[in-house]
């Protein structure tokens, strides 16, 4: 199968990051600070804004935004999953092979996609409220004044958002 990627320079995009076989391993300590530190080494490499993020057992969601010149997401996410699997040091794979990327089109499609991210605990029965998944921006964006603390997420999102 031929995958098409959408570079747009400076573009916003909404990302899913699947672990192998899906064992769930993203959130034990060890892989939590690996997650962290890689996310940090990238960045400081090559620069992004990270609007949103939720990390699950098995999977990863997020939203970046690239500089305006921009448009490598790509290598980001090979230097990440690479540094990731490295600091773990573990001989077995940790990702798919591949992502899932989405082109944000407008704010809507932004905000849509952020809520999406921060309900996708309560989603998959980890917790009753955003608020209590320890490993999201969701607190981030609730002390920016973005999102109230008891904000649940929204039942009547569409099912496709997230898995156009």
């Amino acid at each position: 199968m031929h995958y098409r990627r959408n570079y747009l320079s400076g573009g916003c995009y909404f990302f899913t990051l699947v672990t192998h076989q899906r064992k769930p391993i993203l959130t034990n300590e060890p892989t939590i600070n690996a997650l962290r530190q890689a996310f940090k080494t990238v960045q400081k490499r090559h620069p992004l804004r990270i609007d949103a993020i939720v990390i699950l057992p098995d999977h990863l969601h997020c939203i970046w935004t690239l500089p305006e010149e921009d448009h490598d997401f790509s290598t980001r996410w090979r230097l990440f999953k690479g540094m990731v699997t490295k600091n773990r040091q573990i001989d077995t794979p940790i990702w798919q092979n591949r992502f899932w990327e989405h082109t944000l089109r407008d704010e809507s499609d932004l905000h849509n996609h952020t809520d999406y991210i921060y309900f996708n605990p309560v989603k998959h029965g980890y917790v009753h409220q955003p608020v209590a998944w320890p490993y999201s921006s969701f607190h981030r964006d609730v002390a920016r004044g973005l999102y109230p603390a008891d904000w649940g997420g929204n039942p009547l999102l569409p099912d496709d958002i997230g898995n156009e």
